[in-house]
């Protein structure tokens, strides 16, 4: 807990914050290894978890360099935040403007009447973009277990299921294998479908010389992973073996490249260059890839805009893709820990073009 209390003590010195309360679930996680419900309230004298009667005995297990203080039908949050200020003489509060609602926002004004709100922006977010060892074992056991998902339903895609029956299947086998749940709803698109980057699981059945892509990830003791194959049913067409080819020569050229010191944009452009030479640039529109950890979008990215500098124990997806409506698309996405030199891949899944 000491390294994530010196990086706290930062930013309420950089903010100026006599205190501040933590409202993101993935924050408060992160703080205090609670994962039930309410608040974190940090000053310099103290480091509560507000909580009620449900998550009361969890947060004591869970959050044990914590105090734990519970709200009651005669005093609310608003009330015991007010209390705990009074009594660290905390004028200068930090908040996550980003998390909270307006609502939420206007009833602290009103009942913690006197108080000067500072907007915290994507201070504690930042916290998490360095992974910990720890946190590392755990995203790359979760990507363990989507590997072990795709190598089940490789035999289980045949002509004649559905869309949402290899989805289930997938979500099946990573439950299966340890997982709490999925880390986003899982995308399987197969057909003129796979033209849509995040397409819906629907009834479409495949058929031969489709085009199937998954995308999908699972949690592990709180962390996410994702992965992404593209496989073809029968045997694949010389368009769909091109499409197929510049993108593993993009997701490769990325990987060779990607390391600590590098921008998330220079990343970026190496592929995106490698599928605009080859004539698909406009049909490659999402950014090369993000960051994951207790959320399975997080900072930083790799993206035509963000200037972040990578660091040593990153974590980014690197997953090129083309999309040609009306005849099917192609994404390859793996889950790397950013290196001093280059990078560790998490995801070992065969990336050759399968036909099945």
């Amino acid at each position: 807990m000491g390294y994530k209390k010196e990086k706290l003590k930062k930013v309420m010195q950089e903010k100026k914050a006599d205190a501040v309360i933590v409202s993101k679930n993935c924050n408060i996680r992160y703080i205090s290894q609670f994962r039930g419900e309410g608040y974190l309230y940090l000053s310099d004298r103290r480091q509560a978890v507000l909580t009620d009667s449900r998550y009361t005995t969890q947060a004591k297990e869970e959050a044990e360099d914590f105090e734990v203080l519970e709200i009651s039908n005669t005093c609310g949050y608003e009330e015991l935040l007010k209390r705990l200020m009074e009594e660290d003489n905390a004028e200068r509060i930090g908040f996550e403007d980003q998390h909270i609602s307006y609502a939420v926002y206007e009833s602290w004004k009103e009942k913690i009447a006197g108080k000067e709100w500072i907007a915290l922006g994507e201070s504690l977010n930042q916290l998490r973009m360095i992974k910990e060892p720890w946190e590392l074992e755990r995203l790359e056991k979760a990507e363990s277990i989507g590997d072990a998902a795709f190598s089940h339903i490789l035999n289980i895609i045949k002509p004649g299921i559905t869309e949402l029956e290899i989805a289930a299947e997938l979500e099946y086998a990573m439950k299966k294998n340890g997982a709490s749940g999925t880390s986003f709803d899982t995308i399987v698109a197969s057909g003129i479908h796979s033209a849509m980057p995040h397409a819906i699981p629907s009834e479409k059945k495949v058929e031969n010389g489709d085009f199937v892509t998954m995308d999908f990830g699972c949690k592990y003791d709180g962390y996410c992973s994702d992965m992404t194959r593209t496989v073809v049913v029968g045997k694949a067409s010389e368009k769909q073996k091109e499409l197929y080819r510049i993108v593993l020569e993009a997701q490769l050229a990325a990987l060779d490249i990607i390391k600590a010191g590098l921008r998330g944009q220079e990343v970026d452009k190496v592929a995106r260059d490698i599928i605009t030479k080859a004539g698909y640039g406009e049909y490659f529109g999402h950014g090369l890839g993000h960051s994951v950890g207790l959320l399975i979008h997080e900072e930083p990215r790799l993206s035509t805009k963000d200037v972040t500098v990578l660091e040593e124990n990153m974590i980014e997806t690197v997953e090129p893709g083309i999309y040609v409506p009306g005849f099917g698309g192609v994404r390859i996405e793996d889950m790397v820990v950013v290196t001093k030199d280059g990078h560790r891949n998490l995801t070992h899944s065969k990336k050759e073009l399968i036909e099945l």
